[in-house]
């Protein structure tokens, strides 16, 4: 049984891509940039923005800083809220705080739209620790969110570690499961390309919110 439980947010816990993607198109038409379709636009959700528009829009990392500006004008007002919790995640979060278990976010999105988010849908009183980026990119790899959810929970040795787990949609959450040496669960229900989970090396996949549920009551 896993004790320790770190959930992603975008693609684990929600399905964000209204808001999100929108709010990526909103950037790119005020930049005068090509415009993808929002079904395009699944690649912006996850990593860091600072990442994707300079892999995904071509976009110089100083052209990349601009866009995040533009797009947090969007997302921080209407998009943060185009956004619903996956069906059964609130009754799961629920048995597992109800089992004891200690939960945790860790999500590459600056922090104060995490909890946000979480209050909006009357989630956070589940979360023990909630640990996101900061809006001056300082704090905003997959790595350095876990690292601070990590030391929120206490959790420092490798016979620690045995009791955490890992969840997300997309491979930069299974690396960091790798970077601390834990185990992993990934959420092909989320935004991740088919077979990239597997192929990260996750512990285990799941293919539904049901699946996460049995899996995670059983561990």
């Amino acid at each position: 049984m896993y004790k320790y439980i770190l959930f992603d947010l975008d693609g684990t816990l929600t399905d964000s891509k209204e808001g999100v993607c929108k709010s990526v198109q909103h950037a790119l038409a005020k930049m005068n940039r090509p415009v993808p379709p929002i079904d395009e636009l699944d690649c912006f959700i996850g990593p860091p923005l600072s990442y994707s528009f300079v892999k995904y829009s071509g976009l110089t990392p100083e052209e990349a800083e601009e866009a995040i500006s533009i797009y947090r004008e969007r997302y921080s007002t209407v998009g943060k809220y185009e956004n619903r919790p996956y069906d059964g995640i609130p009754e799961l979060l629920a048995a597992l705080k109800a089992d004891g278990r200690i939960l945790s976010v860790a999500s590459s999105k600056p922090e104060p739209y995490v909890r946000d988010i979480l209050k909006h849908f009357d989630i956070e009183k589940y979360f023990d620790v909630v640990s996101g980026a900061d809006f001056a990119g300082l704090k905003g790899e997959k790595e350095d969110v876990m690292a601070e959810a990590l030391k929120q929970m206490g959790i420092v040795t490798d016979e620690d570690k045995k009791d955490v787990v890992m969840i997300g949609d997309r491979h930069y959450d299974i690396n960091g499961a790798h970077f601390f040496k834990l185990d992993s669960i990934g959420t092909d229900y989320g935004y991740a390309p088919e077979g990239e989970l597997k192929e990260a090396g996750a512990t285990y996949v799941v293919a539904t919110v049901e699946e996460l549920r049995k899996l995670l009551m059983e561990a």
